[in-house]
């Protein structure tokens, strides 16, 4: 990656070029970020503590009458309606960034989820869904005999 004359020490015109090669190498790594897409919608964040995980979801002005949250096994499924704003008759978009329509995101946790516990709140546009893990994966103590 450095080659030999940008240890060299020297006058900086000697320098330059190895900086603006580290520079160009370093814009074709970073080129291949993008913005998240449609399938990455809602955006989580997600937490793991001892044997529970917490999922949390940017849902602004979305009604939560029209989400739906699924657990099946190790999976949880969010999902729901993001409706459309209605323009009043002279209104025009002028931009139009926010997208409206149904969303589903499913996402996977490394351990089984107990459905009867689950715990869901939503509050100012964020989703907190709290998800316990199963009993019957969650560690037990075994009991040492000695004869």
């Amino acid at each position: 990656m450095f080659g030999p004359r940008f240890w060299r020490f020297g006058n900086l015109s000697d320098w330059l070029p190895e900086v603006q090669r580290l520079q160009d190498d370093m814009n074709r790594v970073f080129s291949g970020y993008s913005a998240p897409s449609a399938r990455d919608y809602p955006l989580l964040n997600v937490w793991l503590h001892d044997h529970d995980a917490l999922v949390t979801a940017e849902l602004p002005g979305i009604d939560p009458e029209k989400l739906d949250i699924a657990v099946s096994g190790d999976q949880v499924i969010i999902s729901g309606t993001r409706e459309p704003e209605v323009l009043k008759k002279e209104e025009t978009y002028h931009r139009r960034e926010r997208r409206y329509g149904p969303f589903t995101r499913t996402l996977k946790l490394p351990f089984k989820i107990d459905p009867d516990r689950v715990e869901a709140r939503y509050e100012k546009g964020i989703l907190d869904v709290k998800l316990p893990c199963a009993q019957e994966e969650k560690p037990r103590k075994i009991e040492i005999k000695s004869a």
